[in-house]
């Protein structure tokens, strides 16, 4: 029976730092990580694919507010719904192209997502997530001051407008993106970690200004599909211990105790890797003889088959 398999793709991977944010630019980028994701079909995964959506949603948000004068703008839920429309189209036509090159009859789909998130989250308060481009210190003070914007610099890659990022509590669509998959389906869900959704007290549900981590939202989603195995994709084969520093040491196979004494130390930071290990760490410490892999894109087939990235699992 094929194991199901959630990958996490970065939306660095769907636009570069400091790459123009053109429809081609974004579609190239796309079509290059279907190619190393269509391996993973051919590797017998049935796969579910979540994405990332930070530069598209903060350019979007951007679109909108400069053009307020001329068209009314739309709250930040509505414009991560659009981000995983656009996303959600390039990636299926990206992968179904691939699958049919490579003579895989397997439909590809993309779900409209939202995930439940509390309205009392303490991110709200202290917002975290970075989006949109990047800007010099100069240019991050300066729109700081007049757009009220929040910034801060982002793994000293530059700065960067930050936005809410709440935790995830559930994914509304999860039984829907199961059943998708189990019947044979790729499933592109919950892009920009899902449309946030609080429940108000008549049941009902209401979008909330925010854009959530989509490793968090990945670990939910894999937990509440029953996946085998949560991937995160990122730009280096391995977590580093050490990061930068004369003993960096890079993390293999790894148990979750072990990963947590990392974690302890405090050996990653909270604006880069820290969500990816948190939630890896989370999937391989709750999932039934589930495992995580955090690697690079470039590696996705090896990484299943145990020789590259770090894979963290109970043992």
């Amino acid at each position: 029976m094929s194991k199901t398999i959630v990958v996490a793709l970065g939306g660095n991977a769907i636009l570069q730092p400091k790459q123009e944010g053109t429809y081609e630019n974004q579609l190239n980028n796309v079509r290059t990580s279907s190619k190393f994701l269509a391996k993973l079909i051919q590797e017998g995964y049935k796969l579910v694919v979540t994405h990332g959506n930070g530069p598209q949603v903060g350019n979007i948000l951007r679109q909108n507010e400069e053009a307020e004068n001329v068209v009314p703008p739309m709250p930040m839920d509505v414009l991560n719904g659009e981000s995983q429309g656009f996303i959600g189209y390039m990636m299926v036509q990206c992968l179904q192209s691939e699958l049919n090159a490579l003579g895989i009859d397997v439909p590809v789909v993309n779900t409209l997502t939202r995930t439940q998130v509390s309205k009392n989250d303490e991110d709200f308060n202290d917002p975290s997530k970075p989006i949109g481009t990047f800007y010099t210190e100069d240019e991050a003070k300066k729109l700081s001051a007049e757009r009220n914007w929040n910034m801060k610099e982002d793994s000293n890659r530059g700065w960067r407008r930050v936005v809410p990022s709440p935790q995830p509590i559930n994914i509304l669509e999860a039984g829907t993106i199961k059943q998708l998959a189990e019947a044979g389906n790729v499933v592109v869900a919950c892009g920009g970690g899902g449309i946030p959704v609080i429940q108000k007290e008549d049941g009902e549900y209401e979008g909330i200004e925010a854009v959530i981590d989509k490793d968090r939202s990945g670990y939910k989603l894999a937990e509440e599909v029953n996946a085998d195995v949560f991937m995160i994709l990122t730009d280096v084969d391995h977590v580093f211990v050490n990061f930068g520093k004369p003993e960096e040491k890079a993390l293999k196979e790894i148990s979750v105790s072990e990963l947590e004494s990392y974690v302890a130390e405090g050996q990653f930071s909270k604006g880069s890797m820290g969500p990816k290990v948190e939630s890896a760490l989370n999937f391989a410490k709750n999932a039934e003889n589930g495992r995580s892999i955090i690697c690079s894109l470039e590696k996705v087939d090896e990484a299943v088959r145990g020789n590259s990235g770090t894979i963290i699992s109970k043992q």
